[in-house]
């Protein structure tokens, strides 16, 4: 997901956490800045569902990487990811096969693209879908990826 700052990208990752949680998959959630289950002498003070594990106050490659060695999640999730440590913690759940769920800031795919390390991950085509959020966490555009092409949910291709 991506999306511009103070539009909702966190509260709604927090919700689709706790839905897949309390859908019975092990899930592990690297909250570096303790903004998503918002911890207090380790209890999460957010709903984050039932089967979520949280490493907060690390950075998110380190705590990708801890949690797809220690934990066993079948889903991590990181919010706003974008540098190239990023990158290879992701590619290294990936390899572990683990399904992921990022947020990232940008206005629209092309601003997305100008990182570097969010750019490689478009190209070496890693992701299933890019969804765009607009204000207050209502879903904008989404781009539905394969290995031939990306596209837009409009048929539009991108």
């Amino acid at each position: 997901m991506y999306q511009n700052l103070g539009c909702g990208k966190t509260t709604v990752l927090r919700d689709l956490v706790r839905n897949i949680s309390n859908s019975g998959f092990t899930v592990s959630l690297i909250d570096e800045r303790g903004e998503i289950a918002s911890m207090y002498k380790g209890i999460p003070q957010n709903d984050i569902g039932l089967r979520t594990d949280v490493m907060d106050n690390v950075t998110k490659s380190l705590g990708m990487k801890i949690a797809i060695r220690t934990m066993a999640p079948q889903v991590i999730v990181a919010d706003e990811i974008g540098t190239e440590e990023d990158l290879e913690a992701i590619n290294y759940g990936i390899c572990s096969g683990v399904k992921g769920i990022f947020t990232a800031h940008g206005a629209n795919i092309s601003e997305l693209r100008r990182n570097e390390s969010l750019n490689k991950l478009y190209e070496e085509k890693l992701f299933k879908k890019i969804i765009f959020l607009e204000n207050r966490g209502k879903m904008g555009k989404v781009y539905y990826l394969d290995k031939n092409m990306y596209k837009s949910v409009d048929g539009i291709l991108v």
